[in-house]
């Protein structure tokens, strides 16, 4: 009999660990990409900032917690062109299956993409 309930609970188990795991690392992931580019986009609203140096405060991020597959981006160009008063967009993106303990056995491949908005100093 306890042979028996084993076998029925043992794949329920398995999926709760497992799902959480994976679940436990989807949300580390988008708490260093929200990081990241806080920390980015805080970089490049400094005068005479520009985006290379936004870029790679937030790369230091990144890479300190071995995120994997990441692309920055500034979707309304130079920082430094911008007025001051107007806002600075920094995107990061990242994928969830390079990034994924289990190797994305359970979820399918998604990009994760944090947007930060603030006004240039």
């Amino acid at each position: 009999m306890a042979a028996a309930e084993f076998a029925v609970c043992l794949p329920l188990i398995i999926l709760l660990v497992f799902g959480s795991i994976e679940a436990t690392s989807f949300i580390f992931l988008k708490q260093t990409l929200n990081i990241a580019a806080y920390e980015g986009i805080r970089e490049a609203i400094k005068v005479g900032s520009d985006n290379a140096l936004a870029k790679a405060k937030a790369e230091n991020i990144l890479q300190a917690r071995d995120v994997k597959g990441y692309e920055i981006a500034f979707p309304n160009g130079q920082s430094q062109l911008i007025q001051r008063g107007k806002n600075v967009v920094l995107e990061v993106r990242a994928s969830s299956a390079a990034n994924s303990p289990l190797v994305g056995q359970f979820i399918n491949d998604r990009s994760i993409v944090v947007r930060v908005v603030m006004v240039k100093e």
